[in-house]
């Protein structure tokens, strides 16, 4: 390792474990306080500081099979075992046996255990994807690449990636050879994603001239694919449901040249005030943010949309190379009712799309019971009988590098 540890940022870290394992806070909330906090930390110390925290997160499982136990400052010696092959001699570490953890770290593990999963989660995932499973597991915990996309209202790709090799960072297109394996209809990468660009490697993005000036949103590739699939027109109509902090709005704005009218709503006000301060900054002023306060809201709008972006609330299995303390705070309940939401947020927000107008479902999660059989589910139900499937899109982290992402675009036609 080339960081020489110091014993306050490690502190630090393991405090941050302990928020994330035992108050359950969010990590990349707690990584963004912490740097936040410590201003005088330098770019290697923040480094180490974010790497570490997220590589024990997303691998908790196999740190605590090593170490036999749960506390941070173990689940730490265990990592840093693996990483430096020794441990400071710090009074933390003097109860434990290095020679034991080394042979627990090479002894072979149940798959559950040397991925790091729950063992729920990995029971839906042999039964839903089989042998494809392990192969899944062991994308999910490798930490994502960052993609850009491009604000095409502002610049083009090409030209952002001069702008960024300006402030030392190298991005570059995606691979012309390189095809999608959930999308027969797909050409190339380059051709289905024309505004993404990836940084060769990780650098902080958000400090550079490009950034201030609204040339480039943070957005992983698969999630760049969303908003084309809804076909979008200069002049149109369209609403994004479940709108979020609104990176598909912006995107969508961008698709119809910053003409027509695009509704963003979501129960939370302070992501759509987000979005208000990444539209202004984008260049955008055709989003018109609405907070859902009651069914109200929605049926005055009923039939009045040429396109509905559907991406909905669901479990995130598919992003959690980006989001590894998921697969810790989900628990079987919560995928329940987050797919008792997405039926009912299909079949009320489904009656906003005009007649033979699109619709888009869309989720970051790698599940059937919320992507395929949702839509199935919708089809045969009183609602969806006004609506026929066009097409299904599956982003697959293990085959194509990306987040899991599934989308499904559907015309009413009646």
């Amino acid at each position: 390792m080339a960081i020489k540890l110091h014993f306050h940022l490690v502190s630090s870290l393991v405090a941050a474990l302990d928020e994330i394992f035992l108050d359950h806070k969010y990590a990349d909330k707690v990584i963004e306080r912490n740097f936040k906090q410590n201003r005088k930390w330098g770019s290697r110390d923040r480094q180490f500081f974010a790497e570490t925290v997220y590589e024990i997160v997303r691998h908790r499982r196999r740190l605590e099979f090593i170490v036999q136990s749960q506390e941070s400052w173990d689940l730490l010696a265990a990592y840093l075992l693996q990483t430096m092959n020794e441990l400071p001699d710090w009074a933390e570490f003097d109860h434990l046996s290095i020679a034991d953890m080394k042979k627990r770290n090479s002894s072979e593990k149940p798959p559950e255990v040397a991925n790091s999963f729950p063992d729920w989660i990995h029971q839906i995932g042999l039964a839903e994807f089989k042998d494809q499973w392990n192969p899944i597991m062991n994308a999910l915990n490798k930490p994502a690449e960052v993609f850009l996309r491009v604000n095409t209202l502002k610049t083009k790709p090409l030209e952002l990636i001069e702008l960024l090799a300006k402030d030392e960072i190298a991005a570059e297109l995606l691979p012309a050879t390189q095809k999608l394996t959930g999308d027969a209809e797909a050409a190339d990468l380059a051709a289905v994603l024309p505004h993404c660009v990836k940084l060769v490697k990780r650098k902080n993005v958000f400090v550079t001239e490009a950034f201030r000036k609204g040339f480039f949103e943070v957005q992983d590739a698969a999630s760049q694919l969303v908003a084309p699939l809804l076909q979008v027109q200069p002049g149109q109509r369209v609403v994004d449901t479940c709108a979020g902090a609104g990176g598909k709005s912006l995107h969508l704005a961008a698709l119809m040249k910053n003409k027509g009218k695009i509704i963003s709503m979501d129960i939370h006000e302070w992501k759509l005030k987000e979005l208000k301060t990444r539209a202004a900054r984008d260049g955008v002023d055709i989003i018109e943010t609405k907070v859902i306060e009651s069914s109200k809201t929605i049926k005055r709008m009923e039939k009045t949309f040429d396109r509905v972006l559907l991406d909905v609330p669901c479990s995130g299995m598919g992003v959690l190379r980006r989001n590894p303390d998921t697969k810790w705070k989900l628990n079987l309940e919560e995928l329940n009712r987050l797919v008792d939401l997405q039926r009912e947020i299909i079949s009320k927000y489904s009656e906003l799309c005009k007649e033979n107008g699109l619709m888009v479902y869309a989720t970051c999660s790698l599940l059937h019971r919320e992507n395929e059989e949702q839509v199935k589910w919708f089809l045969a139900s009183d609602v969806g009988a006004n609506w026929e499937l066009e097409k299904e899109l599956r982003v697959w982290p293990h085959k194509d590098g990306f987040d899991g992402f599934y989308a499904a675009r559907l015309r009413r036609v009646r």
